[in-house]
């Protein structure tokens, strides 16, 4: 798997959008399934929610963060 680190900006009613889709997930105990840059990416229910803040000198950042692990991949059975 190769690696991946992207940021994307929203205008603010997609990202309210957005976030709106992820609470109702949350509350019904859903995983919750997004695109980002043409990637569909599922976040289990399972996930790991936590919020991170960082200040400099510039100025201040604030991150919602999902934290999940991909299911390993099963070996022997190949797709061709």
């Amino acid at each position: 798997m190769r690696k991946r680190d992207l940021e994307k900006n929203y205008s603010v009613r997609a990202f309210a959008a957005k976030l709106r889709r992820l609470a109702d997930a949350l509350e019904a105990g859903r995983p919750f399934v997004i695109a980002v840059a043409g990637e569909r990416l599922r976040i289990p229910a399972g996930a790991t929610f936590n919020v991170e803040h960082e200040r400099d000198a510039d100025g201040e950042e604030l991150e919602f963060q999902l934290l999940w692990r991909r299911p390993a991949r099963r070996t022997g059975s190949r797709r061709r």
